[in-house]
């Protein structure tokens, strides 16, 4: 577990016991814990004798809303977030909503992030429903932890379901993340977990469409507030712009140099923007502590 070991030496020192212990095409590969293990787990499985059986047993927040479900796998490199990967579909997901009561209150902040990234991007309701949990929402009780997992699960299924390698809707599940990976990137994926880059992400994307007039400026305030209202950070401190900016150039979903942002029209509603006025763009880093 940890970002810092989702790269290719950590894959590779996987390889060689699974070759030691003559793991076939029949063979399984069970990714038990977050995000980076089912990544990792999943990517591994995919690569192997061209591809062998995985299942994911996830255990965190953003393990069992977001990244066990819709076959992405991949690891890092120096230079990105997630540059190295592939689609590859685990034989099944398995979700205790149990486990989130054995994580410590950072883990489960970090993953509450991608819960309200869901409300954003698909079901306003949902949102208002966060809204109302509030900081509740940390004490991850039984109930309530059903309630958004089983939501935010049918959200990821349903936009995955109609376009699983990301050709179109699907990338709409990147929102706030083009911001995330470049600060990951800039920090050497140390300073942050990854919610905690995504919901910094959220609120720089949401001023960026509000400076642009894309949305009203209720939006990003209410992303804001539900963002603090859970403990999540909502800016940085000591970063460069330049290289924040630089970062974006280079995300896997940039064409040609220039980042794509997806950007919301509303709480439930968002749309995908190859260009974005650079001033607005500046507004939107500067509200998070990156101005130029």
């Amino acid at each position: 577990a940890g970002e810092e070991h989702k790269n290719l030496a950590t894959v590779e020192s996987l390889y060689h016991p699974m070759v030691a212990a003559g793991l076939d095409r029949h063979s399984l590969v069970v990714a038990l814990g977050g995000g980076v293990v089912g990544d990792i787990a999943g990517f591994l499985a995919g690569t192997y004798m061209r591809g062998i059986p995985f299942m994911q047993i996830a255990t965190t927040i953003v393990a069992q809303v977001d990244s066990s479900v819709g076959g992405k796998t991949g690891v890092d490199l120096p230079e990105g977030k997630n540059l190295v990967g592939l689609f590859y579909q685990p034989i099944a997901v398995v979700i205790d909503p149990a486990t989130l009561a054995t994580l410590p209150e950072r883990e489960v902040r970090s993953g509450l992030a991608e819960v309200i990234k869901h409300g954003v991007i698909r079901d306003e309701e949902y949102f208002a429903m966060l809204e109302g949990f509030g900081g509740g929402l940390l004490t991850m009780q039984p109930e309530t932890a059903a309630k958004v997992v089983e939501r935010s699960v049918e959200i990821k299924c349903d936009v995955v379901s109609h376009d699983e390698r990301e050709s179109g809707l699907r990338a709409i599940l990147n929102f706030g993340h083009t911001f995330a990976h470049a600060l990951e990137v800039v920090t050497g994926y140390t300073r942050y977990l990854h919610g905690e880059a995504v919901a910094i992400g959220m609120i720089a994307a949401a001023e960026t469409a509000a400076a642009a007039s894309i949305c009203d400026k209720t939006v990003p305030q209410r992303v804001r507030a539900l963002c603090s209202a859970v403990g999540l950070p909502t800016d940085v401190s000591g970063l460069s712009h330049a290289a924040v900016i630089a970062a974006l150039s280079r995300d896997k979903k940039a064409i040609s140099g220039k980042a794509r942002f997806v950007l919301p029209l509303r709480v439930g509603e968002v749309s995908i923007f190859d260009e974005v006025p650079l001033l607005a763009l500046h507004a939107g880093l500067a509200s998070v502590g990156l101005a130029v």
